[in-house]
């Protein structure tokens, strides 16, 4: 089958005069099911519809708009599968270089709010036709939010840009509906009945058992309604147990119908079944390629949403907290088709979703009551609804480690460490160790500090280290050599100096400095975003510490990395200001010394206490009796994970 026409010459070599959908995209063309416009477009033409693709259009010509001519039903628009001005912009707000979602890398091909510039010049354009946004810009933004790179309270972005209506969530029974809706000569104005939509109206009478938000003019005037407004629209995520929310502007009010229901194990397999080429168009050959495409083409997803749930993270608010599978029979089906591509070497980089190791709902009460509106599944503690159980993803990766032509199957896309040590049945743990990494496994716990795990959502430190601790005795076992890499997060709210150097302080004591450090981003749609803005918990309403100014955050990150020479004079700054000079010496429990680096000499920061780390962060691993006597081991210590000792 091949790709879905991209010029007027490909739609007449179809036979086609017009066709029905147009989309629009912020990405360059992928034809692959980790693509959100290739779902969406495949899903369209299963049903018969004719649908073409504009990726990455000039918005300053028209021309570039209407290459394909005007669309019979809709056009539909989306910034890509990553939020434009995230793509664009880095969390100190400074401008990327490169767009691994764009030919050859090369930035600049999309316009900053993508789906607003996208949409105003096709309403420029074509006064009359349908506009229709969706994807994730869209879906984190369908009601006001707050945008930290204008760092105001902005609009719903169906009033900017100029549409008729947003699809937001995943997309694929929505995008049916829609187009069934439209051919069947209903109006775009009269279609306000598609779950998981959000509509404009200025009829008070069309919307009906709904929730009202606080008014867009109070929201943007305190804070506190922005997150009492929040917190709604957090607890109204659930296909099942939602409401419809209205939001009134000065000349219209938009509408959020309830989410549409997560797709079911047939649905997802039919979906992934479609006809896709998996991989980018070959207009894109003479740039090299599109990036973004290596790192997933030889990757299967078997689930989606995430009862997880971190607070920084907007998979909820996206994808829903009710976990779906797909079958075994479609993920090795695809994995026998992959295995047969030319440039398959015969690893598949990764099995998983959101988070790897769920592949079913959180318990059987979420499948006919919805998840719970006031309750987490694993924070701040296990609930004792949730099931831990790892047997079928066991069998899925048995299965996939069979398949002819596959020397090794990883899983990268992450694991959920504190669900997999809450599993008392230990064969999966084992088999992630013998089978499924390569050297590292990257785990998240972001943060060690009480008080800023607790406004992440994350499992306490103990929950971390009992996870490290059996890792490590479990690779003993098996004589292998592996490592752990945490992901760790600076500046999150929550996290005061003092709660920065407690994160500095485990990192001396584990032996391990990151290479790279995360600042917290307040991206749409996040719990932890409406912290950061109103300094509230929308939860409780009580304060919350949150660093914003650049120069705090820089001291927060350099004591992440308390022994590079250029983070010196920020470390002995943040140590002096949280009273904490007893960090500053020449013991090995100091973090630095009292005088900087002079001329050319070389800076470690100072010695690192070694007798007090715990047998469970331990690095090295012996691969048998005889190595384990060995001692020291002199081995050149691996960056950017715990640190070796024997």
């Amino acid at each position: 089958m091949p790709f879905l026409p991209v010029t007027m010459e490909e739609v007449k070599q179809r036979g086609w005069k017009q066709l029905d959908f147009i989309y629009i995209c912020g990405d360059a063309y992928v034809d692959h099911p980790s693509f959100g416009a290739a779902i969406i477009c495949r899903t369209l033409e299963s049903r018969g519809y004719k649908v073409g693709i504009i990726s990455q259009p000039n918005w300053n010509k028209k021309e570039d708009f209407m290459k394909l001519g005007q669309p019979r039903l809709a056009f539909l628009v989306s910034s890509g599968n990553i939020d434009s001005m995230v793509n664009h912009y880095s969390v100190a707000k400074k401008r990327r270089q490169k767009d691994a979602y764009s030919p050859g890398g090369q930035a600049g091909l999309r316009p900053d709010r993508a789906d607003i510039v996208y949409g105003n010049k096709l309403r420029e354009i074509y006064k009359k036709t349908p506009i229709i946004l969706g994807g994730i810009e869209a879906s984190l933004r369908r009601l006001s939010h707050y945008d930290y790179w204008d760092n105001k309270v902005r609009r719903s972005i169906l009033l900017d840009s100029g549409a008729d209506l947003v699809l937001y969530g995943m997309g694929e029974h929505q995008i049916i509906e829609l187009a069934e809706a439209l051919d069947s000569g209903i109006a775009i104005e009269e279609i306000t009945f598609i779950r998981g939509s959000v509509y404009k109206t200025k009829d008070e009478n069309r919307p009906y058992d709904f929730i009202t938000l606080p008014d867009y003019n109070d929201v943007v005037k305190s804070k506190k309604k922005f997150a009492e407004s929040f917190l709604i629209q957090y607890e109204n995520t659930d296909a099942i147990t939602a409401k419809t929310l209205v939001e009134r502007y000065d000349e219209w009010i938009v509408v959020q119908n309830p989410p549409s229901p997560p797709l079911q194990t047939s649905e997802l397999d039919k979906v992934y079944s479609l006809n896709y080429m998996r991989t980018y168009h070959p207009m894109y050959e003479k740039a090299g390629g599109v990036p973004a495409i290596e790192e997933v083409k030889f990757s299967l997803i078997s689930n989606r949403g995430c009862f997880g749930n971190c607070n920084f993270c907007a998979l909820a608010f996206h994808q829903g907290r009710v976990v779906t599978a797909r079958s075994h029979t479609s993920i090795v089906q695809e994995a026998e088709k992959m295995a047969w591509e030319p440039d398959f070497k015969g690893y598949i980089h990764d099995v998983g979703g959101p988070t790897a190791n769920f592949r079913a709902a959180a318990c059987d009460k979420q499948l006919t009551k919805g998840a719970c509106k006031k309750k987490q599944c694993l924070w701040p503690e296990k609930c004792q609804q949730l099931k831990v159980d790892h047997k079928d993803y066991i069998k899925l990766l048995r299965k996939l480690r069979e398949v002819p032509k596959v020397k090794k199957v990883f899983i990268r896309s992450g694991i959920r460490y504190d669900y997999l040590i809450y599993d008392k049945d230990e064969t999966f743990f084992y088999e992630l160790c013998q089978h499924h990494i390569s050297g590292q496994l990257k785990v998240a716990p972001e943060h060690i500090s009480s008080k800023v795990l607790a406004k992440m959502g994350k499992p306490t430190k103990e929950v971390y280290d009992k996870f490290v601790k059996r890792y490590y005795e479990i690779n003993r076992e098996i004589a292998k050599e592996q490592y752990l890499v945490p992901y760790l997060m600076s500046s999150h709210p929550g996290s005061d100096l003092q709660a920065a150097i407690e994160l500095a302080e485990y990192l001396r004591d584990i032996g391990h400095q990151p290479e790279q450090v995360q600042d917290f981003y307040p991206t749409p749609g996040t719990l932890s975003t409406a912290m950061y803005y109103t300094e509230l918990d929308p939860r409780t309403m009580q304060k919350v510490y949150v660093p914003k100014t650049p120069h705090e955050k820089a001291m927060q990150r350099a004591l992440m990395q308390y022994r590079a020479p250029q983070n010196y004079h920020l470390v002995l700054e943040a140590l002096k200001k949280a009273h904490r000079e007893d960090l500053i010496g020449y013991d090995r429990h100091c973090l630095i010394r009292p005088r900087p680096p002079a001329g050319n000499e070389k800076w470690i920061g100072a010695k690192t206490d070694r007798s007090k780390t715990k047998s469970s962060e331990k690095f090295f691993v012996p691969k048998n009796k005889k190595a384990e006597k060995k001692s020291p081991v002199k081995k050149k210590t691996i960056r950017n994970v715990h640190k070796k000792k024997t």
